[in-house]
C-alpha cells in the first residue's frame, strides 16, 4: 500500500521508523511518504496560514498550498487515490473503516492544523475522519493512528492473520485476557483452562471472557453486533451473574 501524508510538521512522524511499521516499510509492503505542505507555499516565508475572514481567534490553513501538495503527490498516479482529511467534523474512525481503507492501493492523508482549513479544499476530499471527540493540536497524531490501524490489516505486516483477528474490536468485541509465564505471580494464577491443552475449552473460555469484558466496559458494542447462538447463551450467563452481584 502507498500512503502519502501531507503535513506542516513532517518531523512528527518519526514513529514510522520503528517497530512493526518500519519492518513493513523495509519489506516494501508499505510505502509511506510524508510531504511538507510548506514546500508548496508561494512566499519567501513559506507561510501556509492566514487570518480568518470574518474575524476570530487563530489562523486558518490556506487552500492553495494544500491543492498544490495534493496535485504533486498524485500527478503520476494511474488511479485516483483515496484522499482523506484528518479533522474533527469527520466520521469517527473505527475498525470497520480501518478494514475498508486496508483494501485501498493508495491513500492520501491531509493533516489539519491551527483553527482549521479553508473550506475550499473540500472538493479534494473523499472523506473526513476524526479519531474521537476531543481536541488535538493537529491532524498529525490522528494520521498516525489511522496508518497504524490500517497497516495491521494488510497481509504480511503482522506475522500472521491470527495476530489481528483476535485483537480487540476486530470482530466487534473487546479481546479476552492474556497471560504468559510464570504460571503464578504474587499469588495470582493463570486460569487452569489455559494450561489444559484442550483447544475447544480454551476457545469457549476466551469467547466468554471477551463477551464479559465487553459487557462490562463497552456494552454499546454488543448492541451493535450480530451474535451467534453460542454468544447469546454466554451473554445470558453473564447477565445473570451480574444481576446476582
Amino acid at each position: 500500500m502507498k500512503i502519502d501524508i501531507l503535513s506542516l510538521f513532517p518531523e512528527m512522524f518519526a514513529p514510522f521508523d520503528v517497530s512493526i511499521i518500519k519492518r513493513a516499510r523495509d519489506k516494501g509492503i508499505l510505502d509511506i511518504k510524508v510531504t511538507d505542505i510548506r514546500d508548496f507555499t508561494k512566499d519567501k516565508h513559506n507561510r501556509a496560514d492566514d487570518y480568518p475572514y470574518g474575524g476570530g481567534a487563530g489562523m486558518v490553513m490556506m487552500a492553495d498550498p494544500i491543492y498544490s501538495a495534493v496535485e504533486h503527490v498524485i500527478e503520476d498516479c494511474k488511479e485516483k487515490p483515496k484522499i482523506l482529511l484528518m479533522g474533527p467534523c469527520g466520521k469517527t474512525f473505527d475498525q470497520n473503516i480501518a478494514k475498508q481503507l486496508s483494501n485501498e492501493r493508495h491513500i492520501v492523508l491531509i493533516c489539519g492544523h491551527y483553527e482549521g482549513l479553508d473550506e475550499r479544499i473540500m472538493p479534494l476530499i473523499d472523506d473526513e475522519i476524526s479519531i474521537g471527540d476531543y481536541v488535538l493540536t493537529g491532524g498529525e497524531l490522528a494520521a498516525m493512528v489511522v496508518v497504524d490501524a490500517v497497516s495491521r490489516m494488510i497481509p504480511g505486516v503482522l506475522s500472521s492473520n491470527m495476530s489481528y483477528e483476535e485483537e480487540s474490536f476486530y470482530d466487534g468485541l473487546l479481546e479476552y485476557p492474556q497471560y504468559t509465564r510464570p504460571e503464578e505471580y504474587r499469588g495470582m494464577k493463570v486460569p487452569e483452562v489455559l494450561l489444559s491443552g484442550h483447544h475447544e475449552n480454551i476457545r469457549k473460555w476466551r469467547r466468554l471472557e471477551s463477551l464479559k469484558r465487553t459487557y462490562i466496559n463497552r456494552p454499546d458494542l454488543i448492541d451493535s453486533k450480530e451474535l451467534t447462538d453460542e454468544d447469546r447463551k454466554m451473554l445470558k450467563e453473564i447477565e445473570n451473574m451480574y444481576k446476582k452481584d
